[in-house]
């Protein structure tokens, strides 16, 4: 399990864009590496749902409802998975969270507020 700190998030207007990251800052290294890290999202009401996921080669996945507009990238020296938002709309509207992929329990953090408003 890793332990994660997601920071970033914030208000933005509709065609706005975020940064997000996600730091792993007490994991050893090779134990960073080993894992595929998901930026996962919850709005009031809905379900949590994985918009994103990096493996340590680089190799991404994305929602549907996030293609074109979200960028995942992982620093491994630097134990950071970044998420770049794009074209933010209404419904990019949630409580933001990194974790492994498939999630544990266990490595849920506080998470980051993203909230897109006219």
């Amino acid at each position: 399990q890793l332990q994660l700190v997601e920071s970033g998030g914030g208000l933005v207007q509709p065609g706005g864009s975020l940064r997000l990251s996600c730091v792993a800052a007490r994991a050893i290294l090779s134990t960073f590496n080993s894992y595929v890290i998901g930026w996962y999202r919850q709005a009031p009401g809905k379900q949590r749902e994985l918009v994103a996921s990096v493996a340590y080669n680089g190799i991404t996945n994305y929602a549907d409802s996030v293609k074109g507009r979200f960028t995942i990238s992982r620093h491994n020296s630097k134990k950071t998975v970044y998420l770049q938002m794009n074209s933010l709309n209404a419904e990019d509207t949630a409580h933001y969270y990194c974790n492994i992929v498939p999630f544990s329990s266990n490595s849920w953090g506080q998470g980051t507020q993203v909230t897109v408003f006219s």
